[in-house]
Formats: C-alpha cells, sequence, structure tokens
C-alpha cells in the first residue's frame, strides 16, 4: 500500500482499501481491519471476474447510503440469478472519473445509471434489465 502525506492525501490516491467505514486507512488482517469504526472491512471475499458478464460497479467512500446500495444491489442481482461482475469502488479519483457529484453512485456496464441515492432492491433490477 502507498500512503500519500498532507490535508488531501487520504482522500484523492491516499490508501487504497474496500473499507465500509470510508476512512481509506484500515490496515487488513485475517480479522477485517484494524480502522476502529466496528466496520467488517477486509472481511468480504471478492467473487472471480466471470468474462462476458455484465458489470455492475458501486460508487461511494463508505457512507451509509453506499453500504446500502451495494446490499441492495446484492439482492437484486441475486433475484435476477445471472451472472455479474459487482465491485464496489471506494477510491475518490476513480469515483470523481465517473463524473457524479453525490455518492452514492451506480454504474452499469461503464454508464452511470444513478447517483445521490441508496435504490431499493426493485429499482435496481429495473435498471439491469433496461442496460441488458
Amino acid at each position: 500500500m502507498s500512503e500519500k502525506k498532507g490535508l488531501f492525501g487520504g482522500l484523492f490516491g491516499g490508501i487504497k482499501s474496500d473499507c465500509d467505514c470510508g476512512t481509506g486507512s484500515a490496515e487488513q488482517t485475517d480479522e477485517g481491519c484494524g480502522c476502529g469504526a466496528g466496520c467488517d472491512c477486509g472481511t468480504e471475499e471478492t467473487a472471480p471476474f466471470i468474462e462476458g458478464a455484465m458489470s455492475i460497479k458501486v460508487l461511494g467512500p463508505g457512507c451509509k447510503s453506499c453500504v446500502t446500495l451495494m446490499e441492495n444491489t446484492k439482492l437484486a442481482v441475486a433475484q435476477l440469478g445471472f451472472p455479474v461482475n459487482l465491485e464496489k469502488i471506494t477510491d475518490m479519483s476513480a469515483i470523481a472519473s465517473y463524473g457524479i457529484m453525490s455518492a452514492p453512485g451506480l454504474v452499469i456496464n461503464e454508464k452511470v445509471v444513478s447517483y445521490g441515492k441508496a435504490l431499493k432492491p426493485n429499482e435496481i433490477v429495473k435498471l439491469i434489465e433496461q442496460q441488458k
């Protein structure tokens, strides 16, 4: 892991992690992270990449709405029953590259389909079906 110093070092290109607490400074261990926020960052296994599957990304630094959107997206994907590559993006520079101004954001096949609110599973299902 690389760490940038300074006022904005942790926000823009600092330590990269999938920490649900959004601090970006989580020290990954077998038990999770050492961020002290009581989150389960570092404990979720990453699913293998599926060639040719739909790509879905949840963008957000780890706020409550971002976590809710990720959970609801997992429920929607499970409901649909077809393979997808689901990814959580917490890096602020990567999020900014999509041009969203408020988190959380939902990207399907590299197209921003929603931002600024935590969608319900049925809303996510509709968006996924529109992008097939």
